[in-house]
């Protein structure tokens, strides 16, 4: 017989690591300000519920950004316990534009800056963010 309690509720969400070069060479990432938490990060959102992890990616990033992209290679795969005591799944994949339909401001994002790769883990305000500019950085260097 087991004590334990029901199992937490799971959640499925994906995104990206937007990047370009600057003209002056630089790589930089798109990082969104989400007004809700009052926090920087990398675009991201919730699955719906027959939705592919590959098109919940592209679907939220252009939802947050106003940017098209095409999937490059999967990053990181971040797992934690929401505030809730939910258990979430984020995969990332790295990204390119292929459209720029224009950033609209909403309640969900209402800021959109592009920042340079290195400066990106500082300038998120989620430590998971690292992980996934680590794994992209490492992907990279091969």
């Amino acid at each position: 017989m087991s004590t334990s309690g029901p199992e937490p509720k799971k959640v499925r969400a994906a995104g990206g690591l937007v990047w370009r070069t600057a003209p002056s060479g630089t790589t930089e990432v798109v990082l969104v300000h989400r007004p809700r938490y009052d926090d920087w990060s990398l675009p991201k959102g919730k699955a719906h519920r027959s939705e592919s992890d590959e098109d919940t990616a592209l679907r939220e990033v252009q939802e947050e950004t106003g940017l098209r992209c095409v999937l490059g290679v999967e990053l990181a795969t971040i797992r934690y316990d929401t505030p809730l005591g939910e258990s979430k799944t984020v995969r990332w994949w790295e990204m390119t534009v292929t459209e720029d339909t224009g950033f609209d401001p909403n309640e969900e994002v209402d800021q959109l800056i592009w920042v340079p790769l290195e400066q990106v883990a500082e300038r998120s305000s989620l430590s998971t963010d690292g992980d996934v500019v680590h794994s992209f950085v490492a992907f990279r260097r091969r």
